[in-house]
């Protein structure tokens, strides 16, 4: 029986995964570590914690395994993306991380579209110009911090620089690297135009490589620390969102991921980078070799569930207040809800819009204000899915994880809005399996991602979409797209009423 690891290098902590060749879960280690927000907008970590706690999870995996240590074969990471590890001459790093939710760079990003220009952006990097992102964080580096800027000869993203403190060897790899908005899509390769518009030396840019390639062995002192085999195979890994679409088995085409944690994503398998979306989606290298992903975002999806309990049932558990739901027609008895508690992402791209319950009569109650948020948040998803087919791709299967596959209702109600046919995955691991998987095919054990899927992923269960509903909720639907141009100058006038 072989074995291989799966690192998901998150925002709060890291995780490890220790899989076996059927793709059970034998073993997990979990290590947290802190944000650092110095100011209003500013996120950023210490990579040496990141460091720490992988060693750290990575030991108590092997201190906890009964077999032996040549039995785990290979690892791979997945990691948070677009944080900016800034690295000198000797590999060192020169500051804290700036981390992807870090918004202090707004206006390096008007001067990234005014140089570059809009169209030539998209023609590039498929991605409009956007704080979270790498380059941004470059670019204020380099205007606010020029002493730490002059020192810089290379650049990381997190799980690159962990992967570089295990190996000694520093790559990135093209799922990553398409969210620096420094990566030609198209062409897989670094931007020279992008780097010559705004001044930067191509050179900082670290060596391209696909997830699924070896990037080293682990380094003495490291086998030592952590009680790894020196003959462990290292693979490079992938962004954390490729690596949960591996994990959901979105790897060909008709497949999509629905996932709804604080925020919601909408992530569809592309098979190549000529789709043009007008940067009303993100669209990035996908993990598997060859192929890509567009993803549409919801900010406020599970965040505005959280919001209704603590504002209007504080101390309710959530499987309570989802409780009679299903007893609430397609509609909620005409209200209808808007999530836009922090703005929105797609398709508006609009930071000022705010949300709004539309349509409250004296008979609604609380069960109806639950089932409408649902709903709100399920047509914001399908704000995405519609994107998608219009611009022709197929979207017949939907994989549901996170908080929006716990509860049979809401299942339902996503096959409903969205049209299609949705799954529920008996073992839900998400980045973290993407990342073993990439390991277990980089080793060999499968032929492609997509054979690793078919042994290591199974459907737990699937909700097919009923005609009737489906013809309610696509008039709802409409009127729901109504509401933002409606209310969207409502919201810029009370903007300036908010504390």
């Amino acid at each position: 029986m072989g074995y291989v690891i799966g690192i998901d290098l998150g925002t709060s902590a890291v995780k490890a995964l220790l899989v076996d060749r059927t793709g059970e879960v034998v073993g997990e280690a979990t290590r947290a570590y802190p944000l650092i927000q110095e100011k209003s907008g500013y996120s950023e970590q210490n990579p040496e914690d990141w460091v720490r706690a992988t060693i750290v999870a990575l030991s108590e995996l092997t201190e906890n395994f009964g077999g032996s240590r040549e039995e785990i074969e290979g690892l791979s990471f997945s990691g948070q993306m677009h944080g900016l590890v800034l690295l000198d001459g000797e590999m060192r790093v020169l500051r804290n991380a700036i981390l992807w939710n870090d918004t202090r760079t707004t206006a390096q990003c008007t001067e990234i579209e005014e140089r570059v220009g809009r169209e030539r952006l998209l023609g590039i990097t498929k991605n409009i110009a956007m704080e979270g992102f790498t380059l941004p964080k470059l670019l204020w580096v380099k205007d606010h911090e020029p002493a730490v800027f002059e020192q810089a000869r290379m650049f990381l993203l997190p799980k690159d620089y962990v992967r570089y403190r295990l190996t000694g060897s520093a790559e990135m790899d093209l799922s990553d690297a398409a969210g620096t908005l420094l990566l030609d899509v198209r062409k897989n390769e670094w931007s020279g135009e992008m780097c010559r518009l705004l001044g930067l030396d191509e050179s900082l840019c670290p060596p391209l490589v696909e997830s699924q390639d070896e990037t080293g062995r682990l380094l003495p002192e490291m086998t030592a620390i952590t009680g790894l085999s020196p003959n462990t195979r290292v693979f490079a890994g992938g962004a954390d969102n490729a690596c949960g679409a591996i994990g959901a088995g979105i790897l060909e085409e008709g497949k999509t991921l629905c996932s709804i944690g604080t925020s919601g994503v909408i992530l569809s398998y592309e098979e190549d980078a000529r789709k043009d979306f007008g940067g009303k989606v993100h669209y990035f290298n996908h993990g598997a070799p060859g192929s890509y992903y567009t993803m549409g975002v919801t900010l406020s999806a599970g965040h505005s569930l959280s919001w209704l309990r603590d504002t209007f049932a504080e101390g309710v558990y959530f499987e309570e207040l989802l409780r009679d739901v299903g007893s609430v027609p397609a509609g909620s008895d005409g209200l209808l809800y808007t999530p836009y508690l922090s703005g929105e992402r797609t398709p508006h791209v609009d930071a000022s819009i705010r949300g709004s319950f539309i349509g409250i009569d004296a008979s609604h109650r609380l069960r109806h204000f639950t089932r409408a948020v649902l709903e709100g948040i399920t047509f914001s998803l399908n704000e995405s899915i519609r994107l998608f087919r219009e611009n022709g791709k197929t979207v017949d299967t939907v994989v549901s994880v996170g908080g929006g596959a716990r509860n049979a209702p809401w299942l339902q109600m996503q096959a409903d809005v969205f049209d299609a046919t949705v799954v529920r995955l008996k073992s839900e691991q998400g980045p973290g399996m993407g990342a073993a998987m990439l390991a277990a095919a980089g080793c060999g054990w499968f032929d492609s991602l997509k054979e690793c899927a078919d042994v290591f992923l199974k459907p737990d269960m699937v909700y097919r979409p009923d005609p009737e509903t489906v013809g309610i909720y696509e008039e709802l639907f409409d009127i729901y797209r109504d509401v933002y141009p409606a209310t969207a100058p409502i919201s810029r006038r009370l903007a300036k009423f908010r504390k």
